[in-house]
C-alpha cells in the first residue's frame, strides 16, 4: 500500500492517457484520474477498490474495469427483471498471459474503514445477510408503499433511557399483529424495554398481501444459507428446524437523510436463540451497515485483540423494494444501523421517506407467561453475552427495567437455558432424547 500511496507526481495528459506498468509509483489521485478517464461509467469508489484489488496497478485495474461489465439479467421469482450490480469478484487479481497461478483478493473490512457492498453475492460472502433486489411484483410493493405511508402519519418515537438520560429514537415506527387476541397479547403481555407497547394495530390488508411472499422467500434463502454457508450444510445450534413462520411486523418510517438508528442487535426475548428477520425496504434508499461483534480478549498483545481492532464496518445498499434476511448468525455475532445520509435521491412515491417492515417469527414457548420474571415482576430479556471472553456466546435472562424512564434495574440475573433447536429448558413436550438434545445455551466462538 505504501508503494503506491507515496510517489512523484507527474502531469496527466488526459487526452491521451494510458495505463502504466506494474511498478508504477503515481500517487493514489493521479492513478484514479487515469482510470477516471478511461472508465468515466464507474464511481470512485469503484475505481479505488479495483486499484486495492491489484495492488495499485493501474494496468491491472484497468482491465479488471474493462471485463467488469454487468451479466446477463437474472429474473426473480414473479418474474421481475433483476440488473446485476458489479461484483466484488470482478476486481480480484487476475492472471497475466505469462502467469499460471492468479493471486487472492484482497477483500477485507479495515478498522475505520467502510466496505460498500451492492452484489447479492457479495453480500452473502461477507456478512450475515442476505438481498433479493426486486423482490415484490412493482404493482403490489407500490400498493403497499402508499399503504404505509398513510400508517406512517401516525406513527410514534419510542421513549426509553440511555445511560440515565431520557431520550427519544431518531425515527417513527409502530407494531402490528394479525388477530385480535395477539393485539390483546401484546398490549397487555408483552414487554418492551422494560414497558408495554402503546401502539400495537391490527395487519392491514397490504401486508396480509405481502405476508405469504415473505414467508415464502425467507425460508428459501435460510435453506440456501444453510446449504452453502454453513459447516457440512446443517443449520447452527439452537436454530430451529421449523420453517419460519412470520407472525408480527414491526414498520419504521424514516423521514429525510438524518433519521437514522445507531448500532445495536435486536431482542432475542420472544424470537429465541438464532432468531431470523426478514426486513422489506420502500421508497427512499438506505444505507444498512454491519459489524461483527469480536469478543475482547484480556491480553492487550494478543492476535485476538488485534484482529478485533482491525474489524470495520460493511455497508449494505438497500434500494426500493428490497428483501434483506438477517440469518442466524446476526443478532449473536453481529450489530446493525441505519446510518445517516449526506443527502439522498427522491422516490417517485414515497418523497424523502423510507418504510422498512420487519417480519419477526415469535415463538409461543417464549410467551411472557413462560419467561423467568424479576422481582420487579416484570418479564426478564434474553440477551447474549457477546464482549466478554469469559463466558462468549452463553444466554441469559436479567431485568430490563431500567430502560423505562424514572425505573431502576433490579439484581435479577440467571443463566439461560435451550435445546439443540432452541427450545427453552421450560418447553418439556419439545424434548425428543432427554438429555441427549438438552444443552447449555451457549454459542461456541
Amino acid at each position: 500500500m505504501e508503494a503506491f500511496l507515496k510517489g512523484r507526481k507527474r502531469k496527466l495528459d488526459t487526452a491521451s492517457a494510458s495505463v502504466q506498468d506494474e511498478d508504477d509509483q503515481e500517487p493514489t489521485d493521479v492513478k484514479l484520474a487515469m482510470l477516471s478517464s478511461l472508465h468515466p461509467n464507474f464511481s470512485q469508489e469503484a475505481l479505488l477498490e479495483a486499484l486495492l484489488a491489484h495492488d495499485g496497478s493501474v494496468k491491472a485495474a484497468a482491465a479488471s474495469l474493462a471485463e467488469a461489465v454487468p451479466s446477463s439479467a437474472k429474473r426473480s421469482q414473479f418474474g421481475t427483471v433483476v440488473g446485476s450490480q458489479t461484483s466484488l469478484k470482478l476486481f480480484a487479481s487476475r492472471t497475466t498471459e505469462q502467469s499460471t497461478s492468479p493471486k487472492k483478493a484482497k477483500i477485507l473490512s479495515k478498522k475505520g474503514a467502510t466496505l460498500h457492498l451492492y452484489d447479492p453475492d457479495d453480500i452473502a460472502d461477507n456478512t450475515p445477510c442476505s438481498i433479493v433486489h426486486n423482490f415484490l411484483p412493482p404493482e403490489i410493493a407500490n400498493d403497499l408503499l402508499k399503504e404505509m405511508l398513510h400508517e406512517s402519519t401516525s406513527f410514534e418515537k419510542i421513549t426509553f433511557k440511555l445511560f440515565d438520560n431520557v431520550v427519544s429514537s431518531p425515527h417513527t415506527s409502530t407494531f402490528y399483529v394479525e388477530t385480535d387476541l395477539e393485539l390483546h397479547n401484546q398490549k397487555y403481555e408483552y414487554f418492551y424495554n422494560g414497558a408495554k407497547l402503546t401502539d400495537v394495530r391490527k395487519i392491514t390488508p397490504q401486508l396480509l398481501r405481502v405476508k405469504p411472499l415473505i414467508q415464502q422467500g425467507v425460508n428459501k434463502e435460510i435453506e440456501k444459507r444453510i446449504k452453502t454457508k454453513y459447516p457440512d450444510g446443517k443449520k447452527l445450534p439452537f436454530q430451529s428446524p421449523d420453517p419460519w413462520k412470520p407472525n408480527a411486523a414491526f414498520a419504521n418510517c424514516y423521514t429525510g437523510p438524518q433519521e437514522n438508528v445507531g448500532y445495536h442487535s435486536d431482542q432475542l426475548t420472544y424470537l429465541g436463540p438464532r432468531a431470523v428477520i426478514g426486513s422489506l425496504s420502500l421508497g427512499v434508499a438506505r444505507e444498512f451497515r454491519v459489524r461483527r461483534v469480536v469478543p475482547k480478549a484480556s491480553d492487550d498483545n494478543s492476535k485476538e485483540k488485534e484482529n478485533a481492532d482491525a474489524e470495520g464496518q460493511i455497508a449494505i445498499h438497500l434500494p426500493h423494494n428490497s428483501l434483506l434476511v438477517m440469518h442466524a448468525e446476526m443478532q449473536e455475532e453481529w450489530k446493525h444501523s441505519i446510518a445517516p445520509a449526506q443527502a439522498i435521491d427522491p422516490h417517485p412515491i414515497a418523497g424523502s421517506r423510507r418504510i422498512n417492515i420487519t417480519y419477526r417469527d415469535y415463538k409461543p414457548s417464549l410467551h411472557p407467561k413462560f419467561t423467568p420474571r424479576c422481582k420487579c415482576g416484570i418479564p426478564a430479556v434474553l440477551k447474549v453475552v457477546q464482549k466478554r471472553k469469559e463466558n462468549w456466546g452463553k444466554y441469559f435472562w436479567m431485568c430490563h427495567r431500567g430502560y423505562v424512564p424514572e425505573k431502576e434495574n433490579c439484581s435479577f440475573f440467571q443463566w439461560a437455558e435451550f435445546d439443540d433447536d432452541g427450545n427453552p429448558s421450560w418447553d418439556k413436550a419439545r424434548y425428543k432424547k432427554g438429555s441427549s438434545t438438552k444443552t447449555q445455551g451457549s454459542v461456541s466462538p
